[in-house]
């Protein structure tokens, strides 16, 4: 755990409860703004009941947006890029991407938790489908980033979608090392700093003692304002070194630099590859912590029920369309409880990415002093007292409060407690994908959890089904394996694997999945995508390694008879993102198409043969 890495040095910490410090630049940013709402104001907004939910009016103008404006040309350079790989693809896979018929995909990409290793391998796999990547492009998955409607991320995940779309978009090398030639600046990018552990960055102790003193001190502005401060704002401040705009190599350890203070969730609508409709819409999400949760409903070693609410931050909007809820705030007013006072300032990025990631619930905190994070506990306890605070949540004022009582666990908490959005057992965040409202058709789902030799082996997609399951009116998901024996025996781990080719009766709400798990290394290459929730920092060269295996992973396809690759995986993925079109359009599978969904669909035991 990365617990075990915060005793280094943290006793040298404790001097500091002689004085007090002043507020840095940093702490003035991430201090929330108290002021009079705009005329008009409603805080809370309701999505309405199961089946008949609405999205907020920004979601559904963005999307119609880049719909109308972007998406025909993407999928048509995606088309053209599957095209040189196999020139023969059903007539109706070219008519649906090229906009000759009336029905189009809506997409979804998922990407899952699972720290650094995560943030990379999801970051590897939209390398690979990024028609930015002119390798990406000869191997015919090229665009198909592009063409997405939604992205959706959690916990190490979270840090990537952040980073990514705070960043303005950049490409994926660009995003994690930085531009070639970068202005330092608190608003620009500088890349993820991988090789400056988010934990302990430095060797020198001088230097790391005051780093864990400035993100202390970067802390006391939002205290002294009132608001409650956890763990979790702590965690963030590490985590925007690297994830969030304001910080480079050159200045890591200059504290006259915000380093993420003050970018906003919210803010990412204007960026300019937001405000052109260019990029995916951007999801992150947290489970909900709440007292009274109902623990018969957690399942093996996870932490939070299945019955809890799951919360989204979107960027105009945070909230939840679970239906014990069902119920929405702006983003850029979170920290808001009334119609009268409004603040900002509180949805911080990188405390959003942190909240995503809060997994420190798991540690033993019960204990201030003698827990293994006791000495910076001690710091903060004395410097920002929380009497009845619980420390290892992320705290956030309850803008629900006193909404569906009858059914929202938390109705009468002043403040709602956010965990990592996999303590449930979801580590994949396909939730928000699932929104009927939302229309999506197709999702990418990426999983790099580790749960055997940190190696997926599906269970995330089981504990989906499940939670899916308890709320049949609202969310439909297609049949999986329900046992992680079955993923390992048909190597559905190790090879992209379609879920729902053939539940014809749901189609009409549910998504088919096309799932790509870090489930092992390509035939005859040495596993280096496996690396351990736990590690914190990586060599450049180790992400190198570990994009050029990822690469290999997502355009491989599913080879047989000693081959490395399926010279026709473009054409089978392509297949797969129009099948829910071509069934509205009322068209047969055919050609190409007929086989890919043979060879790639899972059918309960029918694959047992095949992928032996």
């Amino acid at each position: 755990m990365l617990r075990n890495r915060f005793a280094i040095l943290l006793a040298l910490l404790l001097w500091l409860n002689t004085f007090a410090m002043a507020q840095t630049v940093a702490s003035q940013a991430y201090t929330p703004i108290a002021g009079r709402c705009p005329a008009g104001f409603n805080l809370v907004r309701m999505a309405g009941a199961p089946g008949n939910q609405t999205l907020s009016s920004s979601e559904a103008s963005y999307i119609q947006n880049r719909k109308a404006n972007v998406l025909p040309q993407a999928w048509k350079t995606y088309l053209s890029n599957v095209l040189s790989t196999n020139p023969f693809l059903p007539d109706y896979v070219s008519g649906i991407l090229s906009g000759a018929s009336s029905e189009i995909p809506t997409l979804g990409i998922a990407t899952s938790g699972g720290g650094y290793r995560a943030a990379i391998f999801g970051a590897g796999v939209l390398n690979a489908l990024d028609a930015r990547n002119s390798s990406s492009d000869a191997a015919g998955t090229g665009g198909l980033l592009q063409a997405a409607t939604y992205l959706s991320g959690l916990s190490g995940s979270s840090w990537f979608i952040t980073s990514l779309a705070q960043a303005n978009f950049p490409t994926m090398q660009e995003l994690m090392f930085g531009p070639a030639s970068p202005t330092v600046s608190n608003s620009s990018w500088g890349g993820w700093n991988a090789d400056y552990d988010i934990i302990t960055p430095s060797t020198n102790s001088v230097t790391d003692t005051q780093y864990y003193t400035n993100l202390a001190d970067e802390l006391l502005g939002k205290y002294d304002a009132g608001y409650v401060v956890t763990f979790a704002d702590y965690w963030g401040r590490m985590l925007a070194r690297h994830f969030a705009n304001g910080t480079f190599s050159s200045n890591i350890f200059n504290e006259s630099y915000t380093h993420g203070a003050g970018i906003l969730w919210s803010a990412v609508a204007n960026t300019t590859s937001f405000a052109s409709y260019l990029i995916p819409f951007p999801i992150v999400t947290a489970d909900l912590q709440a007292p009274g949760q109902n623990s018969s409903e957690i399942i093996a070693e996870d932490y939070i029920p299945l019955t809890n609410p799951i919360i989204e931050f979107n960027v105009f909007e945070t909230g939840s369309f679970d239906p014990q809820l069902s119920a929405f705030v702006p983003t850029k007013y979170l920290g808001t409880t009334n119609n009268s006072i409004c603040v900002t300032n509180y949805d911080q990025s990188a405390f959003i990415a942190g909240s995503s990631s809060e997994l420190f619930n798991e540690a033993n905190f019960t204990n201030t002093l003698n827990s293994e994070f006791g000495s910076i506990l001690a710091l903060m306890a004395d410097l920002m007292p929380e009497p009845q605070v619980e420390y290892d949540v992320a705290s956030w004022p309850n803008p629900f409060y006193g909404v569906a009582p009858d059914t929202f666990i938390d109705s009468t908490q002043t403040n709602l407690n956010m965990v990592d959005g996999g303590e449930d057992g979801e580590v994949i965040p396909l939730q928000p994908l699932l929104v009927k409202a939302r229309g999506v058709d197709v999702i990418f789902a990426i999983d790099a959890t580790d749960d055997i030799n940190d190696f997926a082996d599906g269970s995330s997609l089981i504990a989906t089904q499940n939670r899916t399951s308890l709320y049949p009116s609202a969310y439909s998901f297609p049949p999986v394996p329900t046992s992680m024996e079955e993923y390992t025996a048909q190597n559905l781990t190790t090879r992209p694997t379609f879920f729902g080719c053939n539940t014809t009766s749901l189609n009409t709400s549910t998504p088919l999945l096309i799932y790509l798990a870090n489930g092992g290394p390509p035939y005859g290459e040495v596993p280096v995508t496996n690396t351990s929730t736990s590690q914190t920092s990586y060599l450049s060269s180790e992400i190198q390694a570990m994009l050029s295996q990822t690469f290999v992973i997502t355009t491989q396809g599913y080879p047989e008879n000693g081959a490395t690759k399926d010279p026709y995986w473009p054409s089978c993925l392509a297949c797969a993102v129009v099948d829910r079109a071509r069934e509205r359009a009322g068209v047969a599978r055919s050609g190409i198409c007929s086989t890919c969904m043979d060879r790639y669909c899972w059918n309960g035991d029918a694959l047992t043969t095949a992928a032996s």
